[in-house]
């Protein structure tokens, strides 16, 4: 898996990255050849079309993706660490049928949960959804929803209940063609700019019963769970594009630029900051694979996910802007990767859950491991 990525990355994605960053659009071309080399799907039952693999797999090929652009990496990585997984665990035997194999070979995913006063605090969420004799009519608005533009099939979390207040979550499947369905904004943002984030409006959507995803009011117990999970996927991005500033970097300073009749990189002062660089990023992929390992065999991992989105989001914004450091005037200008690098790092510390949110879960849990 991660020779295979790593060719794709290399070979096709990386002579796009500069002309996508710079259009702040994903290639409709690349896309189509992330769903052919089965990337899209690899989690997914081969009987539905899909790779078959674990979710080990996904994260190393998330890691590959952002040593070469963290904005492909982020859009396959929510594709599959939230929107397949929550087909998979919870869509009904119909709804796997229908919609499966169209996310494995053709059909980007989206997930909706943020709102504009609903960040971190996701459960204070507003979108309505009310029954109907024929399903559901979904009311309201999302916010920084990642894969927007590309996506034709949407997870929608809205309230059936606001009485019970979370517990009235519910989750909904919305295609794109859906009367009533509008993107009403796409973000310009600081870095991965050629990931969409995109604020969506809900007009009244009507979808027919058999959209529901899961049970009701059940809803907030699985962006939990796939948030925690996905916690693990971002993870995995940012030491990816940590070892990616990292590798760009030092080739640089090893190979071509000199300072005072010698390369820059053989100067010891260097050499201690990219030794003590690496150090941190193999630091970083360790809590990341381990976080993976504890989930693939059942067992508790929401400190451990927590914990590696944390650090590796700070060592990915940390190396990222050592290396612009690094290879002088030439990692400051957008003629090479190393600045945008540096900008898209920025963003691990905020999505899927903020730096703070990360500290706040490792100390509760701490907290209650040892109170006595």
């Amino acid at each position: 898996m991660q020779e295979a990525v790593s060719k794709f990355a290399n070979d096709v994605i990386l002579p796009k990255v500069r002309d996508m960053d710079e259009a702040e659009k994903m290639d409709p071309a690349l896309v189509e050849q992330l769903f052919e080399q089965g990337f899209m799907g690899v989690e997914i039952p081969e009987e539905y079309g899909g790779s078959g693999m674990n979710f080990t797999a996904a994260i190393v090929g998330i890691e590959e993706l952002a040593r070469v652009d963290p904005s492909v990496s982020v859009m396959v990585d929510v594709h599959n660490t939230l929107v397949n997984t929550a087909i998979i665990k919870w869509g009904s035997n119909e709804i796997k049928k229908k919609y499966l194999p169209a996310l494995a070979t053709n059909t980007v995913g989206s997930f909706c949960l943020s709102e504009p006063v609903s960040g971190s605090d996701a459960f204070a969420l507003a979108t309505k959804a009310i029954e109907t004799a024929n399903g559901y009519k979904i009311s309201g608005s999302k916010m920084w929803i990642t894969n927007s533009m590309e996506a034709n099939f949407f997870i929608v979390f809205a309230n059936l209940d606001p009485s019970k207040k979370h517990r009235g979550i519910t989750a909904f499947i919305v295609e794109k063609d859906t009367k009533g369905f509008s993107i009403a904004k796409k973000e310009k943002k600081l870095g991965i700019k050629a990931s969409s984030t995109c604020v969506i409006n809900f007009d009244e959507v009507e979808i027919p019963k058999e959209n529901l995803l899961g049970e009701v009011g059940e809803g907030y117990k699985y962006a939990i769970g796939l948030l925690n999970e996905g916690r693990i996927g971002i993870a995995a991005q940012m030491t990816g594009l940590a070892l990616g500033a990292w590798e760009n970097a030092v080739k640089y300073v090893w190979n071509d630029r000199k300072q005072f009749g010698q390369l820059v990189g053989e100067f010891q002062g260097m050499q201690h900051q990219i030794a003590q660089s690496y150090t941190e990023i193999a630091a970083a992929r360790a809590l990341v694979y381990n976080a993976a390992r504890k989930k693939e065999a059942g067992l508790e991992f929401v400190q451990d996910a927590a914990m590696a989105k944390l650090y590796a989001s700070q060592v990915a914004q940390r190396v990222s802007g050592l290396a612009v450091e690094w290879m002088g005037g030439m990692g400051f200008v957008r003629e090479g990767l190393a600045e945008k690098y540096w900008r898209d790092s920025k963003i691990g510390a905020i999505y899927e859950g903020t730096s703070n949110i990360q500290l706040n879960t490792i100390a509760k849990l701490l907290q209650k491991e040892y109170t006595t």
